[in-house]
């Protein structure tokens, strides 16, 4: 079915801050791979897409590609940026790449997918549920808002990416979930940075988009901006369930979405 704004609302989301055109594998950036991506944005009126892939496959990034593509579709913002997480074995090299590359790059997210298991990410459907069989979910939910502001002190990261993802597989704690992040809100207010509104979860066990509304009313509070974002890992997802998301965000007032260039940050109206 193709994506269509809601008839609720003359405002249309014009940015996709969080897309994978690698997928999870090495991918060479080519114009074959990327161009699918843009002719999608175009086709749903985005104006302004980041490219996220994961640092682990920092490999397949290639900057003149991406200078390229933007070349052929000056009417599209097309943003350099990575997912930098917490993989044991992969983002130390992570790291030293966006380091290396902050020039280049204008945009971080930083997202948590490991907790205990350095081999298998906790957010894996379905595998990944089992890290959380016989275990205290209020603990497993602090023990993830903790790794959450660790990687925010890496002075490397722009936006925080899906922040309760912890909730992928639908446990939910027993303490409300202001008490378990609000420290961390904190922490992400006084580290000057954005977090995101995804669509994501809407295509996972949870059934729900990330944060949660008492989260999302929290950020407000606290004056965190906002970016919007699919976690698309294919061209056809990219702004996936964004009437959803203009929906929702209508419904709390949010009016301005965060756009970054070369990782300063500016506020537009949608």
């Amino acid at each position: 079915m193709p994506i269509t704004q809601l008839s609720t609302t003359n405002r249309q989301l014009f940015s996709d801050y969080h897309t994978h055109p690698q997928g999870h594998r090495v991918q060479r950036y080519t114009q074959t791979l990327l161009q699918p991506w843009v002719n999608s944005a175009r086709r749903l009126g985005l104006t302004d897409i980041a490219f996220t892939d994961h640092d682990r496959y920092h490999a397949g990034i290639d900057f003149d590609e991406i200078d390229h593509l933007r070349e052929r579709n000056p009417d599209l913002r097309i943003r350099a940026g990575i997912e930098l997480d917490n993989d044991p074995i992969h983002s130390a090299a992570g790291r030293n790449w966006i380091e290396k590359h902050w020039d280049r790059l204008d945009f971080v997210l930083g997202s948590i997918h490991f907790l205990d298991q350095a081999d298998q990410m906790f957010d894996s459907v379905p595998d990944g549920a089992s890290q959380f069989e016989g275990r205290n979910i209020d603990v497993i939910y602090a023990d993830y808002f903790r790794r959450v502001r660790e990687i925010a002190t890496t002075g490397l990261i722009d936006c925080l990416a899906h922040l309760d993802l912890i909730k992928i597989h639908g446990h939910r704690p027993s303490a409300e979930i202001g008490c378990l992040v609000n420290e961390t809100l904190d922490f992400i207010r006084a580290q000057n940075l954005a977090i995101e509104l995804s669509t994501a979860g809407l295509r996972k066990p949870v059934n729900e988009g990330y944060p949660g509304d008492p989260i999302i009313v929290l950020a407000m509070k606290k004056g965190i901006p906002f970016t919007t974002a699919s976690d698309a890992h294919s061209h056809v997802q990219l702004g996936d369930n964004f009437p959803c998301l203009a929906h929702r965000m209508a419904s709390f007032g949010i009016r301005k979405v965060c756009i970054f260039e070369k990782h300063k940050r500016a506020l537009h109206a949608w």
